[in-house]
């Protein structure tokens, strides 16, 4: 029996479980009993069709349940009793004008240029979309559908609902409204008439007249009380069904090159190369998972014959995205845990007390638990890969001192990698402060004036020996780089805290015990790797204050165990988060003014550094101008932003921590690197231009005190997407939350911000279906421990392409 007549087979049964309500199918069983007859060529002497041919005039959509009982058992029969040699299906047919030039089943390489009906136009716009061979144009799959699988009469059609509709055309011509060029048509069924404009195509009218009856599908409106259809979409009724009476593929597409040439080129190469689609998964993993064989998925992400079959095509397509990512993250977490032979570093408990005891505050019972997990990690001789995360604010520096001194304690030197300069020199004065708290003469000014020399020696009354951190940034003299590199060879630097100037090829330890990474996800999986390899297999602990959706966690970091930091220090109110809608800026300037008036900072943040005819946001330059001569004359701001020195950088942060500004506009730098506590109020401009997890950073920076802080979004965007994401803010303070639902409204790529995240583009996979990831990861540890390198026959295609996936990860975040 051929896939067709059991694909039937499996309708029809499938409608006797629903009570024959023919919602088995969308659009109902009558088209597809309809198309078998006419594929397969069926005799006028076969059961089959002589139960069709008895139907009434509607078919079966028209019959009672009991009637429909009789007939869907009478077809099943049919079903049992046809002989194979029957069901050969026709010929099918391909668009007109679109038939490909390549006759015989050729590679899937070939060029698009080998599709008829395609112009150097269109082939240069596919380009623009990645789109070159036919192996592309199968894999350029639908982002969505439009359901047009509804096809009913005109006297049938409800405003709102997207139906399809087969009717004459009784007009049609070219006509104006207002300015606008338009076809206008009537079109005529047995039940009414309706009216039909096409914007902007009056070119249509000639084709129209002469097309005879019409296949129609759009959303359905009203004019002047009567019902139209506003660019619908439409084909003759004799034509293959792409473009209307079923569910409509809409693909991912650019300027001038339209849906139906998208869906015409897609049903060529399925004609002539979906056969050619190897199943690059095992048959005992398609068959557990009960799965759809991958040509045949191809073909119904394409051109679904009913949402069900679309579903189990996107499943199916979706489970092999997602195994190709876990089969590279379950190596990389076991090959880690296999070679990594580490040192065992230990913190004797005298010199964890003391160091806790002259820590000026007290840890919360989040960091304890933190700390207990990773000083058991680092006990072991396998190389702990942790990952810490909680919101800015929670105390992961405390921790990540804690994991350095365990590595000083044991003889071993830590290092701390930062993404910025100004998060580095931050740590720098950070690790200086803690780790010599209870020492005298530990003045704010010493920090500021050690930073020039690249390092500070601590003596640490828990410690008998001095500790030394050394900075190690790209904005060192050579001099003092070439002397913090010496240090750091030799051993005399205990604690290196630096940028991606650490992972130099110069640069060498001479016992590196522990690598921190912090805002982890801002570097790329081969710098993460360089960190590492600067050691024998030296224990890693990556931070950061961007809360990882659980889905992120079980992909991208499923090689990390995770520690979570869900307190905030006790005396912290949540940040009170505002919309504010343009017309009530100057309500929100004044209460920043009485903000500062009550001794308090704050900060101005906006997308841009300088204006951009190509972006409406304000940029930081000009807004500090604005600010400075027209709003807050009388205060004192300030300016930071990337494209400034260091050294200005430097200077400005110490300005407003020490309050001699009262605020401070910048960009997203201050995201990272500021902390500031006496800051109380952040205003936002083109909030909208942000993701949720980024503003929920910026929000961070002003929950550092026992004062009540406030969060103001100011956007000119007054589109309902962006208020939704905006009324988020304002009632969930949660990160872990926000995280999610960014991921869920943004997507990975727009949630990090970068490239550098370590995720491939997915073409059909939700990083939302927590779901088939957990089931793609035990999937892809089963098949790693039945055969760890994948040299099995059945698991090679499997290998070739997380191969091919991971190669493209290391060379984009290289």
């Amino acid at each position: 029996m051929t896939e067709g007549w059991e694909r039937l087979r499996g309708m029809l049964q499938l409608e006797q479980k629903k009570r024959y309500t023919n919602v088995a199918v969308v659009g109902g069983l009558d088209p597809h009993l309809q198309r078998i007859v006419s594929e397969y060529r069926l005799p006028a002497t076969h059961r089959f069709r002589q139960v069709l041919e008895a139907l009434p005039g509607r078919g079966y959509a028209e019959l009672h349940p009991i009637q429909r009982k009789r007939v869907v058992e009478e077809l099943l029969k049919a079903l049992a009793e046809a002989p194979p040699a029957i069901a050969r299906p026709a010929a099918r047919r391909t668009v007109a004008g679109m038939q490909p030039k390549v006759r015989a089943p050729g590679s899937l390489e070939a060029p698009v240029s080998l599709f008829k009906g395609l112009s150097r136009t269109y082939v240069s716009k596919l380009e623009r979309l990645g789109i070159k061979t036919a192996r592309d144009v199968l894999f350029h799959f639908p982002h969505r559908y439009n359901d047009f699988s509804n096809v009913c009469t005109i006297s049938e059609l409800m405003i709102g609902q997207e139906q399809s509709i087969i009717a004459d055309v009784w007009t049609a011509g070219p006509t104006t409204v207002g300015r606008r060029k338009a076809t206008e048509a009537v079109i005529r069924d047995d039940t009414g008439t309706l009216r039909v404009i096409w914007w902007g195509q009056p070119f249509l009218a000639r084709t129209l007249r002469s097309s005879g009856k019409l296949a129609l599908s759009g959303k359905v409106t009203a004019f002047r009380g009567r019902l139209q259809m506003e660019n619908p979409e439409w084909e003759p009724v004799d034509a293959d069904s792409l473009n209307t009476r079923r569910l409509v593929p809409v693909y991912p597409s650019t300027e001038g090159l339209p849906q139906k040439v998208l869906r015409k080129l897609a049903r060529d190469a399925i004609e002539l190369f979906a056969d050619q689609v190897s199943d690059e998964l095992p048959p005992a993993l398609v068959s557990k998972h009960k799965l759809m064989p991958a040509p045949k998925a191809i073909r119904q992400v394409h051109f679904p014959d009913s949402r069900e079959q679309m579903e189990a095509a996107r499943r199916r397509l979706a489970f092999e995205e997602l195994l190709t990512i876990e089969l590279g993250v379950v190596k990389r977490r076991q090959v880690w845990q296999q070679d990594a032979q580490a040192p065992p570093l230990a913190l004797p408990p005298a010199v964890e007390q003391g160091f806790i005891e002259s820590l000026p505050f007290v840890m919360t019972g989040a960091q304890a638990r933190a700390n207990r997990a990773i000083l058991r990690d680092l006990g072991q001789n396998v190389s702990m890969n942790r990952l810490l995360e909680g919101d800015v604010g929670s105390g992961k520096t405390v921790v990540a001192a804690t994991a350095l001194l365990a590595a000083v304690a044991s003889g071993y030197q830590g290092a701390i990698m930062a993404p910025t300069e100004l998060l580095a020199e931050q740590h720098y004065r950070t690790f200086a402060r803690l780790l010599d708290a209870g020492a005298t003469g530990s003045g704010d000014g010493l920090w500021f004036s050690v930073l020039g020399s690249g390092f500070v020696v601590l003596q640490p009354p828990y410690l008998e020996r001095p500790l030394r951190v050394t900075l190690l940034t790209g904005s060192l003299k050579a001099g003092e780089r070439t002397e913090a590199q010496q240090a750091i060879a030799a051993g005399q630097s205990d604690i290196v805290v630096g940028t991606h100037a650490l992972i130099q090829e110069e640069v060498s330890f001479s016992r590196l015990g522990l690598g921190v990474i912090d805002e982890q996800h801002r570097f790329g999986v081969l710098q993460r790797a360089a960190l590492r390899e600067k050691g024998a297999y030296p224990h890693v602990l990556v931070m950061t204050a961007t809360p990882i959706p659980r889905t992120l966690a079980l992909t991208v970091y499923g090689d990390l165990d995770v520690t979570v930091l869900d307190e905030m220090p006790p005396g912290r109110p949540p940040v009170r988060t505002h919309r504010v809608r343009p017309d009530q800026r100057n309500r929100a300037y004044e209460f920043l003014r009485q903000q500062v008036k009550g001794g308090r900072q704050a900060y101005v943040i906006c997308p841009l550094v300088e204006e951009s005819e190509a972006v409406a946001a304000r940029a930081a330059v000009q807004e500090y101008e604005r600010l400075s001569q027209h709003v807050y004359p009388d205060l004192r701001l300030g300016l930071l932003h990337g494209r400034q020195g260091s050294s200005e950088k430097d200077t400005t942060m110490r300005a407003f921590r020490d309050n001699e500004l009262d605020v401070l506009v910048s960009t997203a730098v201050v995201e990272v690197g500021v902390d500031v506590p006496n800051a109380t109020v952040i205003l936002i401009e083109g909030a909208d231009r942000f993701g949720l997890a980024q503003l929920h950073q910026f929000r961070g920076r002003v929950r550092r005190s026992q004062h009540q802080a406030y969060c103001l979004l100011l956007t000119e965007n007054a589109s309902e997407e962006v208020q939704e994401r905006l009324r988020i803010m304002e009632q969930v303070d949660d990160g872990f939350q926000l995280a999610e639902e960014d991921l869920r409204l943004r997507g990975p790529g727009e949630y990090f911000g970068v490239r550098q995240s370590g995720l491939p583009d997915l073409k059909v996979a939700s990083l939302t279906d927590v779901a088939l990831i957990e089931e793609t990861r035990e999937a892809a540890i089963r098949l790693l421990e039945q055969d760890p390198d994948l040299k099995r026959p059945e698991n090679r295609g499997l290998a070739r392409r997380a191969a091919r996936l991971w190669e493209n990860i290391s060379g984009e975040v290289s």
